[in-house]
């Protein structure tokens, strides 16, 4: 099992056994337990008929069943496939058409929609009853360059793209930054507030795991329950969107909390403020501006804590494994100060997208991953983000993918045409407006059920607009969204919310 996540969670097993790997609701899962209940969940699956390479979808909130279950997969040979708990019926049939699960797992909450979407689920607490028993060594022997998830991103495409990472990239990513940053060592007390659906959860997880740290996950986000678990359990790295930071900090129980243990502290998905930096600087804790996405692997680049507060626009330079390029259209490099797109590589980037050889061709050309994201480099190496070239929509942390929203709205009877764009939000920091043309106005009401039936509930607009005229389009035909996002520019003030 040379360089493989179940090869580093037995290696830890052996050194570290009855330390914690995870901290979840009150429970508490050490490393010598998570490795025999993985086993355990390994060789079940592999006498109900799973072969390697075969998807195992998941859909539940985390719980630590959850963990084991990844970790279980991944140990028998399969692939995990995290399915969001937010998804409809619809968003989940559409994701499995391509990644055709061999087994589906579904928490009590999530069991309908997972059988609403074509899949007979099995129950998690199936995978619980395996938590006790006697220690099992699964035949199948792990490839390091097998792949062992398909996490759903969402691009400028109307359907998410399923990013792949093997064995090697995941831990090549983890061993990159256990070089690079030493407060997230072994024994390191780490809060990971993600849901193991999302890149940011998963990647967490199995990071700091290979690294030997132990993980406090949470069932859900709560602001003051972080913040509890922070002063309580002494947390010594916290990384997180920026939100999250916001949220805690505008609690009135932040301005007496002990943040005193917090030595790592990294914010990204949204541009930190000065104003944030200082009032965590305010106790003790330099908050890092770091910039990635998910098919680099996680972190691209992490800025350096002496650096932080001087310029708290920038996102620092790539770690010890990581190459950074911005470059003009022509593909040479970019002068300092210059803006141009954003390439990396990296061996723990992904492998490619799901059964979809044309994204990655586009993707990734010469061994760079090509982001679709404008920045800068300054005269040190330190990256600036500028703007996404991607059509995104960032709410709270989350990608919402423009062209999903604006097919949903688009089946709609009386929309012809429609964008979706970002509005300023105070809580989320963007959140989806979308403007549409039709021959009469419709009933908004009606097509926010029709999107709440057919979104998740982060994706659904919160403003509408209808336009009587056409939609502007470029000279190529396309409907330009620069000139929609430039007419609406504000409107979100003058409207009224629509849920």
């Amino acid at each position: 099992m040379a360089q493989t996540l179940p090869g580093a969670i037995a290696w830890w097993a052996r050194m570290r056994g009855d330390q914690p790997a995870v901290h979840l609701d009150g429970d508490i899962l050490t490393y010598a337990a998570w490795h025999g209940w993985a086993g355990r969940i390994a060789a079940r699956l592999i006498a109900d008929g799973l072969r390697p390479g075969d998807r195992v979808a998941i859909c539940s909130t985390n719980s630590m069943a959850y963990v084991a279950l990844i970790l279980g997969v991944i140990r028998a040979g399969g692939i995990v496939s995290p399915v969001n708990f937010r998804y409809t019926a619809r968003e989940i049939a559409e994701l499995c058409e391509t990644t055709e699960p061999r087994f589906a797992f579904a928490a009590p909450a999530q069991s309908e929609q997972v059988r609403a979407a074509g899949l007979s689920p099995r129950a998690m607490a199936e995978i619980a009853d395996l938590r006790d028993g006697a220690p099992v060594t699964p035949a199948h022997d792990p490839d390091p360059d097998a792949p062992v998830v398909i996490i759903a991103t969402s691009g400028s495409t109307a359907r998410p793209k399923g990013v792949v990472f093997t064995n090697r990239s995941m831990t090549a990513y983890a061993a990159s930054w256990a070089v690079e940053e030493t407060a997230s060592a072994a024994g390191a007390r780490v809060i990971s507030l993600a849901p193991l659906n999302t890149s940011a959860g998963f990647v967490q997880l199995l990071h700091y795991a290979t690294q030997g740290c132990t993980l406090y996950m949470m069932p859900h986000f709560s602001a003051i329950e972080a913040l509890r678990l922070i002063e309580r359990e002494r947390i010594t790295c916290f990384g997180a969107v920026t939100a999250f930071f916001e949220f805690i900090a505008a609690l009135p129980e932040f301005a007496d909390a002990d943040l005193s243990s917090i030595r790592l502290a990294t914010a990204g998905g949204a541009r930190v403020s000065r104003q944030l930096l200082e009032t965590y600087q305010a106790k003790g804790v330099t908050i890092r501006q770091i910039y990635g996405q998910t098919e680099i692997g996680g972190n691209a680049t992490m800025m350096p804590e002496h650096l932080a507060m001087d310029a708290p626009e920038k996102c620092g330079w790539g770690g010890v494994f990581m190459d950074l390029r911005v470059v003009r259209s022509d593909g040479s490099d970019c002068a300092p100060g210059e803006a141009g797109e954003i390439l990396m590589r990296s061996p723990g980037m992904m492998q490619g997208y799901w059964r979809n050889p044309e994204e990655t061709a586009k993707a990734i050309r010469d061994g760079w991953l090509h982001s679709g994201d404008i920045g800068m480099l300054d005269e040190q190496g330190l990256l600036t983000f500028v703007d996404r070239l991607k059509d995104l929509i960032i709410s709270g942390g989350l990608n919402i993918s423009a062209a999903e929203v604006e097919r949903v709205v688009c089946e709609f009877p009386g929309v012809v045409e429609a964008l979706a764009i970002a509005a300023p939000d105070p809580r989320f920091g963007e959140t989806p407006f979308v403007v549409y043309h039709g021959p009469a106005a419709i009933d908004v009401a009606a097509l926010i059920a029709h999107c709440n039936a057919n979104l998740s509930d982060y994706k659904v607009p919160r403003y509408v607009v209808f336009s009587a005229e056409p939609l502007p389009r470029l000279a190529t035909g396309k409907l330009s969204k620069p000139a929609v996002r430039e007419r609406y520019a504000g409107a979100h003030e003058r409207l009224a919310r629509v849920r």
